[in-house]
């Protein structure tokens, strides 16, 4: 039985940055999914991992994925890559993390980082106030020193929610991170369409979502 919506923010709930890294890519003459590349190449201990786990500082990940893509090829600045992640609320997205929090326990389980070493956060939390009010528990690597895909972040999430994981259903935008969830016992879905996402999720909890 289903007792738990989780939800990944950037590319589920709202629009998805690699939007942005493809045109960034265009305008720049890089080839197609190269900040991926970058992104993907040791993806447990390169900048991006480090910075979400607050374990480097906002100018060293500007230097450090430097010399990761330019390894590969293409310098870019790690600062004009963060540059491109704020997206946009998908409305259908909200109303369905709404109508579930109003029958299930709902968790938003996030990779984000510190955006200025006086601890802000990237989570927007003035702008996104009245989103973040809708769940029950917010899991932020930033915050806890571990991300997706490491198991032991799914698994606190659960701790928090009071709930084992065969209880929940996960969404989120990319394969690496909904293969640990579902060894877990998470029921998942990948969003790559969001309408056909908000189906599966409706069929899974079994009310209307919009």
């Amino acid at each position: 039985m289903i007792r738990a919506a989780l939800f990944d923010f950037g590319g589920v709930i709202l629009s998805s940055p690699f939007e942005a890294f493809a045109a960034f890519e265009r305008e720049r003459g890089l080839p197609p999914d190269f900040l991926r590349t970058v992104n993907a190449t040791d993806p447990d201990t390169n900048a991006w991992a480090l910075l979400e786990r607050s374990e480097v500082t906002l100018d060293e990940f500007d230097a450090r994925f430097a010399a990761e893509s330019a390894a590969l090829g293409h310098e870019v600045r790690g600062h004009e890559v963060l540059g491109l992640l704020r997206g946009t609320l998908r409305p259908r997205m909200v109303e369905a993390v709404r109508r579930c929090s109003e029958r299930l326990v709902t968790g938003l389980l996030t990779n984000n980082f510190v955006v200025s070493d006086d601890g802000a956060h990237v989570d927007r939390e003035q702008e996104m106030a009245e989103v973040l009010a809708l769940f029950d528990a917010v899991v932020e690597s930033s915050r806890v020193g571990m991300r997706k895909p490491d198991p032991r972040f799914y698994e606190l999430a659960c701790e928090r929610l009071s709930i084992a994981p065969d209880e929940a259903v996960f969404l989120d935008d990319l394969g690496v991170n909904l293969k640990p969830a579902r060894a877990l016992g998470m029921t998942t879905i990948k969003v790559v369409d969001p309408d056909e996402a908000l189906a599966e999720l409706e069929a899974v909890v079994g009310f209307p979502l919009a």
